[in-house]
């Protein structure tokens, strides 16, 4: 009897043993894969190098070797989420080693889903300047085709046309409520008719004042001269009467500079990564709403993404 409550328990220590080590190298089998993934993902650094060599191969070799080369889903610029997309100045698709159904089309108006017009920013900074970041929302095809933030890259190649890619930011929540956008859009235009009707000085007064009519529920309105100079920003004082201009984020993307851009077409959004003043002034993603106010100088407002 006493033999067989032996022999039992040393099968089920052994039993036990291999169940723990089965799952430790599971465990360790779904931490390596995991890592292998978050290695996999390609760097600033390499975006901007796959870029440039894209660029350099289409001045080296045409346009139209080129567009074969950046088409050919098996070649050297199709490289996992990194690929070369090629668009004309008037907004229509080149050449997309990706998404060959957007060839021919012209997405000069096209929006996310947060309402940004991601190419027509495009065209508008490398009107100005022969490269640049930015922010916009793409469909992820490794989850699902959901749309998740992507920092972009492009590069002018020519006066006719452009180039660029993207990587994934799938860490960064871009979640932003309907009523808070037309909220932050209502703010926006009551502040502009403001300035309208009671002049820039005293309109910078109030938007200067932390505790003004214009700063609520952790929003506030800024201001700017399409120069770059700082008019407004009342929970910075120290930045107003600075050029902020060419002021570059984490990744290179001069929020600015872009804003100004959009303020230059009449009202439009964009996306920054800014200091949070309900958050310990945390850089987080936020979506802003800019409109010119009489072709000198621009203002706007900006939510934060939840989630995060």
């Amino acid at each position: 009897m006493n033999n067989s409550k032996v022999l039992i328990a040393a099968i089920l220590l052994l039993s036990a043993t291999f169940f723990i080590t089965q799952s430790v190298f599971a465990a360790d089998k779904s931490m390596s894969a995991t890592n292998a993934s978050i290695a996999a993902s390609p760097t600033v650094k390499e975006l901007v190098s796959f870029v440039e060599s894209a660029a350099a191969y289409a001045k080296e070799n045409g346009k139209d070797k080129a567009f074969k080369e950046f088409n050919n889903k098996t070649g050297p610029f199709v490289k996992g989420e990194l690929y070369i997309y090629a668009v004309d100045f008037n907004g229509t698709t080149l050449a997309n080693g990706f998404k060959p159904e957007r060839i021919g089309k012209n997405w000069l108006n096209d929006t996310d889903p947060n309402g940004v017009q991601f190419i027509k920013n495009q065209i508008d900074s490398l009107r100005k300047g022969n490269s640049g970041f930015d922010y916009y929302m793409f469909p992820n095809p490794a989850h699902n085709n959901k749309p998740e933030l992507k920092l972009g890259y492009r590069m002018k190649v020519d006066d006719n046309w452009w180039l660029g890619s993207g990587i994934y930011l799938s860490n960064i929540s871009t979640s932003f409520d309907q009523k808070d956008r037309d909220d932050l859009v209502a703010n926006v235009n009551e502040a502009l008719k403001f300035a309208k009707e009671n002049g820039k000085q005293k309109a910078l007064e109030i938007f200067n004042n932390p505790k003004g009519n214009f700063t609520r529920n952790g929003r506030y309105i800024f201001a700017s001269e399409y120069g770059g100079r700082t008019l407004a920003l009342p929970f910075l004082h120290e930045l107003i009467g600075k050029n902020r201009l060419d002021e570059q984020d984490r990744n290179g993307v001069k929020s600015l500079r872009e804003a100004s851009d959009v303020a230059r077409r009449g009202i439009g959004f964009h996306y920054v990564l800014y200091p949070d003043p309900a958050n310990n002034m945390t850089q987080r993603l936020k979506l802003e709403y800019v409109t010119d106010v009489d072709g000198t100088w621009f203002l706007g407002s900006g939510i934060y993404a939840k989630g995060e």
